[in-house]
């Protein structure tokens, strides 16, 4: 019976795909711990499946091949299901290459359970407080449309949440999107990945990372991309909209977004704040005060710019680049 109990996964999931960054994502939130390692499967260029209530990990493994054939969402989750004798017991969502989607809840699947569907988007669950906990993540995910993908899943999974989530409790939570190139170092395609096992509140822990995550991770991919792509653009400015608003305490995070601002000079009084934050936090680092001086300089405080690199040149008198950038300020 406990092992019986384990497979049972009761959870509220949302897969999707955004087509204008083509990228494929799975966010889910349970009561039973490690949930995202059975729920969440995604590729890019191919798609992505949420399986959950009594799980089948081949619904994943199976779905993203007969996804990367080009086969719609709604052929695949015909043929997992109809040659599944426990398919009753199941419950599906896939989103496939061109958006469209697909699910399927089992007759015996414990109440409440459904889903609801849309163009790029499929939102299902089981043993949820009501139906109106599918109905909610989808209205907050049609509501963020523009924001990156991560954060509209995250979205979704904080309004199921708040109406009402797995009428058991939660404890888990876990969040992937999928993009060609977009994990570390272009090795992988894994472009945001965040799991939290075992937690009393999964998703503040979740959204917590996230915050970090996208000032690490994925700004510096939609940074490579926006000069010829106005959509990365818009969401690298989301990100850092985001850092600006919320602020930090890693002047580290706070360096990097202030001078992908200022380089580009957008949101100038933003970033100057942001390095001046940061500087408070390290006033010893010189590129720090380097980024600061640059976000002075382009925001048109010339005379606080020579300061500021003058005091960088004098952290790190034989850097030859911060010579280079006092002499800019001065010859301006």
């Amino acid at each position: 019976m406990s092992l019986m109990i384990l497979s049972i996964l009761a959870t509220f999931s949302i897969a999707a795909y955004d087509s204008e960054t083509d990228e494929w994502g799975v966010a889910v939130a349970s009561y039973v711990p490690f949930a995202y390692n059975s729920v969440a499967w995604a590729e890019a260029g191919a798609g992505a499946v949420a399986t959950q209530s009594w799980t089948n990990h081949f619904y994943g493994t199976e779905g993203l091949k007969l996804l990367q054939e080009g086969l719609s969402a709604s052929e695949v989750v015909s043929l997992l299901t109809s040659a599944d004798s426990l398919r009753e017991q199941r419950q599906l969502g896939i989103v496939d290459i061109h958006g469209g989607a697909e699910a399927f809840t089992g007759a015996e699947c414990m109440d409440w359970a459904g889903s609801i569907q849309g163009p790029g988007y499929t939102i299902q669950g089981n043993i949820l407080t009501g139906p109106e906990v599918v109905e909610n993540m989808e209205r907050a995910f049609l509501a963020t449309d523009g924001a990156p993908l991560a954060e509209r899943l995250y979205a979704a999974l904080l309004a199921g949440e708040a109406a009402g989530g797995d009428s058991r409790g939660r404890q888990s939570a876990g969040l992937l999107v999928v993009k060609a190139g977009g994990g570390h170092s272009g090795a992988t395609d894994r472009f945001v990945e965040l799991v939290v096992n075992d937690d009393p509140d999964p998703l503040v822990v979740l959204g917590g990372h996230l915050y970090t995550w996208q000032l690490y991770n994925c700004m510096p991919v939609y940074a490579e991309a926006m000069d010829n792509d106005p959509v990365a653009e818009s969401r690298m400015l989301y990100i850092l909209e985001s850092l600006a608003e919320k602020g930090s305490d890693n002047p580290q995070l706070l360096n990097l977004g202030a001078w992908e601002l200022a380089t580009r000079d957008l949101m100038l009084e933003e970033a100057v704040a942001m390095a001046r934050r940061a500087v408070e936090l390290e006033p010893g680092d010189s590129n720090i005060r380097d980024t600061l001086a640059e976000a002075l300089f382009r925001n048109g405080s010339v005379e606080e710019a020579v300061q500021q690199a003058q005091t960088a040149l004098e952290l790190d008198p034989e850097s030859a680049y911060l010579k280079e950038q006092l002499e800019r300020f001065r010859g301006f």
